[in-house]
């Protein structure tokens, strides 16, 4: 394991292990014996490999890190703690696996994305409906904020 501190290779202890995500993972806190600093790393069972279709028809494998780093930005300032955000990802991530499809477009992710914050923080929703829909005029947005307000009046 190499410390994202100081660098250094195999030189960590482990000193807290936890399951998490239903026994899907490990979460395990380390320190390096070189810096005293201290780390969080996850352990998780390596699945068939999903490919993700981007707009543009290219292809790369999932990454759990690009949804959590979406979420965090659309949350900025907003009362969703880290853990939360993280089980969303998990729900998105259970959600894709559970499809058993190998090949998934990113709309489909962003759908999914929406569809959890939207049920979470509807100030997050939007904002990353913002960037994912790419609005490019106040008309969009206002449309987008109008079917949020009609949804909401049906609940």
């Amino acid at each position: 394991m190499k410390c994202p501190y100081c660098g250094r290779i195999d030189n960590t202890k482990v000193i807290d292990s936890r399951t998490m995500d239903e026994g899907s993972a490990i979460r395990r806190r380390r320190q390096c014996d070189a810096c005293h600093e201290r780390f969080t790393t996850y352990e998780r069972v390596d699945m068939i490999p999903l490919t993700v279709v981007k707009r543009d028809r290219t292809r790369e494998a999932f990454d759990r890190t690009k949804i959590l780093d979406g979420i965090i930005k659309s949350c900025n300032k907003r009362s969703l703690s880290v853990p939360m955000m993280e089980e969303l990802v998990t729900q998105i991530e259970t959600s894709i696996s559970n499809s058993l499809v190998r090949e998934i477009e990113s709309s489909e992710i962003g759908d999914l994305v929406m569809e959890k914050l939207r049920e979470v923080d509807e100030v997050a929703y939007v904002r990353f409906a913002s960037v994912y829909k790419r609005f490019t005029d106040i008309d969009t947005f206002m449309a987008e904020l109008s079917d949020l307000l009609h949804d909401k009046d049906k609940t």
